[in-house]
């Protein structure tokens, strides 16, 4: 029964629409406690989520213990457009487009000194969109990015000091883009066009953990960087009329990361964490399509590019958790995302700045079950961005966006 609850779990966690909302590629809302603590939830007593946020902790777990996470985020934002003199020519907002960030984890203890885990969850994941008739869309009107990541995980606990683990992780991307081919001279549509694939590719993780006495604790993650060679079909429907098809190849290096963590039990009952993440977003330098064998030759250009340059930047959480008994606990949460996008590299796909996230939840448990909630709200802040040559505007400022967050986690042990 236990081996068919997991299977079941995982199948869900991969057959669910696994995209988030408008805060930027990375996710970080794996568990309804996590989303609650900020994602400052790398030292958590028996929780198999420990498999996302850091896989030398699921040597906390005692026993066979599986879990499933559901988090609901739905983004909002507002845009200006400029054209060459600065004149405001466009202001709109975005279609609200909420996604679901699914996560599924099993932990088993094989003995005293090893563990096994495996999780299914998305940690790249986006989607936005935007009015097809607008001068937006001549950018983007609806971007795309489904993942998810299953990370078979082992663990060693070498003392009461030091534990460790290491893990593979197979990485699942479905990439969309849809926008309108605006013709510079003329002014004008010439048509629209999409662009759909999926690739899978490998990486890897490791992590330890130490801990000076009974209240204090660190821990370090590493998440390599995964590249993925993406086949996809591209489309466009001329605005006289028809369709062109061709075959699109582009290459995507999701970027690799550290995770730096500090726990401290100010008692039985309170404890306190900080985390800084480091990610190193200039990986994604460029996103560049290449078209092969259209159906009408000579019509289409052979490359399709657009430099992003982004920067590398840090992420950093504060959680605390406190037990009212052995029963129910509260959490809450801050989270604090630097911007990496810059001037010359930001799109209608990503529009965001920098981002403050305020989050609270709160935790019923037995011997058996664990039920947590979690409601967060993410100041997307603001970002300007210039157009490209292929744009109906030469600049664009986004502004007022923000996300609204609700998650739920349930856990069992076996």
């Amino acid at each position: 029964m236990n081996k068919n609850f997991l299977a079941l779990g995982l199948a869900a966690a991969l057959l669910a629409p696994q995209v988030a909302g408008a805060e930027g590629f990375a996710i970080n809302e794996w568990s309804a406690e996590g989303v609650a603590m900020g994602g400052a939830r790398m030292f958590a007593e028996d929780d198999a989520a420990n498999v996302a946020y850091n896989p030398a902790s699921i040597t906390k777990v005692k026993g066979e213990v599986m879990k499933s996470s559901y988090t609901y985020l739905s983004p909002h934002g507002n845009y200006k457009l400029y054209d060459g003199a600065g004149k405001e020519i466009e202001d709109g907002k975005n279609v609200v487009h909420a996604g679901w960030a699914v996560g599924s984890y099993y932990v088993r203890q094989i003995n005293d000194k090893e563990w096994f885990g495996i999780g299914a969850f998305p940690r790249f994941a986006m989607v936005s969109e935007f009015e097809r008739a607008s001068k937006a869309s001549t950018n983007a009107f609806f971007s795309k990015l489904n993942g998810v990541s299953v990370t078979p995980t082992y663990a060693h606990k070498f003392d009461k000091k030091w534990s460790a683990a290491v893990g593979a992780e197979i990485n699942y991307v479905g990439l969309e883009l849809q926008k309108n081919s605006y013709h510079p001279v003329a002014q004008m549509n010439v048509g629209a066009t999409q662009t759909e694939g999926e690739s899978y590719a490998l990486g890897w993780n490791a992590a330890a953990n130490y801990a000076f006495d009974d209240k204090n604790e660190i821990g370090v993650v590493y998440r390599s960087r995964i590249k993925h060679s993406l086949e996809a079909d591209f489309k466009m429907y001329p605005a006289s009329g028809g369709k062109i098809t061709a075959d699109a190849y582009g290459v995507v290096t999701l970027p690799d990361s550290w995770d730096i963590g500090y726990n401290h039990k100010f008692d039985k009952k309170t404890r306190l964490e900080l985390k800084a993440t480091r990610t190193n977003w200039s990986t994604y330098d460029a996103l560049n399509i290449s078209l092969s064998n259209p159906s009408v030759p000579g019509v289409l250009p052979s490359n399709v590019d657009s430099a992003k340059t982004w920067s590398n930047g840090w992420r950093y959480t504060i959680g605390l958790e406190h037990n009212f008994s052995d029963k129910y606990a509260a959490m809450a949460g801050f989270a604090f995302d630097e911007a990496s996008i810059p001037y010359n590299g930001g799109d209608f796909m990503v529009p965001t700045g920098l981002r403050r996230t305020y989050s609270i939840g709160a935790r019923y448990n037995d011997k058996k079950q664990t039920v947590a909630v979690a409601l967060g709200w993410m100041d997307v802040g603001n970002l300007d961005f210039a157009g490209h040559a292929t744009d109906a505007y030469k600049s664009a400022h986004a502004y007022d966006s923000f996300t609204k967050i609700a998650s739920i986690s349930y856990q069992r042990k076996f």
